[in-house]
């Protein structure tokens, strides 16, 4: 599989990125992109730059004393975070580990190539990196977007997607993404939607070592992905719902990333999760009127002027999107499934 990847397209590439090509060239493509660069300006890439020890004696500037919660797992999993072989469980171990503790032993590990994965992810800057985000800040636009720093030896987080558009950037060590686009979905064979290794679902598959006699619709996945290689300074447009798998290369690499434009409430998953056991399992013909429900109201072409019949102030949930419709909905599905 290393060769396929080797050979798969490459996601686009973009230098010298300003806040307006930004929005203007890659946002609404709703394609993935490379922003080589993006951050080599950042005093913590100068820092990584020369070596573990000096990478991790600039993160120990910003210890703001919160414990890290860090993934565990034993050398023979290669670094990759996945599920036990039944499926009920998971093949590493959680701990919360003070920072220093972390860099300590990241830094003494640094030249043994057997030594457990170490990987503590989504750490919100401003809680526990305090300062970081003033001393490196993103030259892009990320509304209401929180920094959070993923920091670790080299591992691997199985093909996901987020529910949010994400730019990641590459401060110390190698990445390497591989992306699928969000149709692919029925042929990456997901696994559990509500046991998850850290959040979202993920693909079954080994994407190093592919069973296609085990997943064969795989062979068209792999048609369509795209692979992006990342070294310090560059950052990643990853757009929401893409899937991607991210292989961290070094014995101290650090991340930073920036999740932005969805609320949890609004989360198009929960909405899924609640279809399973509201429409899934309806007799079929009950299910096609459902269908035609959701295409009126949600997935057709005019589905945002559904309402315009009615006068504005009884249209309701139906009415333009709003923080004052947002809550309506919130305390209608909040009654509804209180009833349930």
């Amino acid at each position: 599989m290393t060769g396929a990847i080797d050979l798969a397209p490459r996601v686009r590439e973009f230098g010298d990125m300003t806040p307006q090509r930004f929005a203007e060239e890659v946002v609404p493509t709703y394609q993935p992109a490379v922003l080589r660069g993006l951050v080599r300006h950042w005093p913590a890439v100068q820092a990584g730059q020369r070596g573990p020890a000096a990478m991790a004696a600039y993160i120990r500037r910003f210890n703001g004393g919160r414990p890290a919660h860090v993934m565990v797992a034993a050398p023979e999993e290669r670094g990759r975070f996945f599920y036990t072989p039944d499926i009920m469980g998971f093949n590493f171990q959680r701990a919360q580990v003070l920072l220093p503790v972390l860099l300590d032993q990241l830094v003494a590990q640094a030249d043994d190539p057997d030594v457990p994965a170490l990987y503590a992810g989504a750490a919100t800057a401003p809680d526990t990196f305090p300062g970081w985000v003033e001393a490196n800040p993103l030259p892009l636009a990320t509304p209401d977007a929180v920094p959070r720093l993923w920091i670790g030896n080299a591992s691997r987080v199985s093909t996901h997607y987020d529910i949010s558009s994400n730019i990641a950037a590459v401060v110390a060590g190698r990445r390497r993404f591989v992306l699928f686009p969000p149709e692919q979905g029925s042929n990456l064979y997901v696994g559990p939607l509500d046991r998850t290794i850290a959040g979202q679902p993920t693909s079954m598959v080994d994407l190093e070592s592919p069973d296609l006699d085990r997943y064969p619709r795989f062979a068209e996945a792999m048609g369509q992905m795209q692979v992006a290689e990342l070294g310090p300074g560059d950052a990643i447009y990853v757009p929401s719902l893409w899937w991607h798998d991210v292989k961290a290369i070094g014995p101290l690499n650090v991340l930073v990333n920036y999740w932005w434009g969805q609320q949890a409430m609004a989360s198009p998953f929960a909405a899924l999760i609640h279809a399973l056991v509201a429409v899934r399992d309806l007799p079929q013909g009950e299910r096609d009127a459902v269908r035609g429900w959701f295409d009126h109201y949600v997935f057709g072409a005019d589905a945002s002027r559904a309402a315009d019949h009615l006068p504005e102030p009884a249209r309701g949930v139906l009415g333009r999107a709003s923080p004052d419709r947002a809550e309506r909905i919130r305390d209608y599905l909040i009654r509804a499934l209180g009833r349930s």
